[in-house]
């Protein structure tokens, strides 16, 4: 058992993501309830690196539960690979008198975590990404916002597409994930959804399910293709070319990281904000906290990050079904 946590560091990094403010204010709140102290890291592990550390007391996140992005602000930190990086955080973490860390974040965040618990920081994950790319949990924070900010999105340029008659091929995010993808296809009735993991590069069949949904009396064809596929301004050159389908591409970019989060993104995040704090008043180390099954839990970091994690096959099939 490792020795009591007295005070605990709070950072966020990896892209931005809402709900990362919530889970931000019940690590706070939680710890300050519990009698611990807490450090807010600015900047991610740059800022870590860079001592850009403050007190924080209950006030300090009044009103931001409502806001998208993070208060502490998140960075990328490409050297934090390097073992030499790791101990001068882990250093400066024991020079602020932080002995338990909260990270939010994705999986290349729960690696220096990973690092730190390794150099004697007692150190917690929180999934925090709009990609659903973590394989031991069945939600990650920002996720449902995401998803809602690029259906109403989607939505909006379904209404054009109808009006003009076109084919619109409409990216979403999620890195070399389809979550993201896979959820607004079916949520928007797409009749073509291209998916990293499953993707053929098989433009002719697309390009005959335009034709022959045209023939079908189809006033529109909505395409969503993921962002590990990309390339959507070309693709649309050549289906034009090909179908003589006028077709456009939108590509939704960053604005689905940006907003207000969903009740769903802020009720999670702080549940699972209190439960990192919880670990660490328990002396637990080197956890991911998870929801899985209906229940939020944890795992071992690396176990966590050995993981894999695939498409469900029923949504797949149900894709293709409604897409008919």
């Amino acid at each position: 058992m490792a020795e009591q946590v007295k005070t605990i560091g709070v950072l966020t990094s990896g892209g931005d993501a809402p709900g990362m403010n919530a889970a931000i204010r019940a690590v706070v709140r939680t710890a300050i309830a519990k009698g611990l102290k807490v450090k807010g890291i600015e900047r991610g592990y740059m800022g870590l690196l860079n001592e850009d550390i403050k007190d924080m007391q209950t006030r300090d996140v009044s009103d931001i539960i409502q806001k998208g992005g993070t208060v502490l602000g998140t960075a990328r930190c490409p050297e934090f690979v390097e073992p030499e990086v790791q101990q001068k955080a882990a250093d400066i973490c024991k020079k602020h008198g932080i002995d338990g860390l909260v990270v939010i974040g994705g999986d290349g965040s729960y690696r220096g975590a990973q690092a730190l618990a390794r150099l004697g920081i007692n150190a917690i994950g929180l999934p925090g990404t709009i990609d659903l790319d973590i394989s031991c949990t069945d939600y990650t924070i920002g996720f449902d916002t995401a998803i809602n900010t690029a259906m109403e999105a989607i939505d909006k340029v379904r209404d054009t597409s109808s009006s003009h008659e076109r084919c619109s091929i409409i990216e979403v995010m999620g890195r070399n994930a389809g979550y993201i993808a896979l959820w607004c296809g079916i949520a928007n009735g797409a009749e073509d959804i291209l998916l990293p993991e499953k993707y053929d590069y098989d433009e002719q069949a697309i390009i005959n399910n335009i034709i022959e949904k045209r023939k079908m009396g189809k006033k529109h064809h909505i395409i969503i293709n993921a962002e590990g596929i990309g390339h959507s301004n070309s693709m649309a050159k050549r289906i034009e070319a090909a179908t003589g389908v006028e077709t456009r591409a939108t590509i939704l970019g960053h604005m689905q990281r940006g907003g207000s989060p969903t009740c769903k993104d802020r009720y999670y995040a702080s549940i699972m904000g209190a439960y990192a704090v919880t670990l660490l008043q328990q002396g637990k180390t080197k956890r991911v906290v998870a929801y899985k099954n209906g229940e939020f839990t944890d795992f071992d970091i690396e176990e966590a990050l050995a993981m894999q994690k695939e498409l469900p096959e029923f949504s797949l099939e149900v894709s293709k079904l409604l897409s008919r």
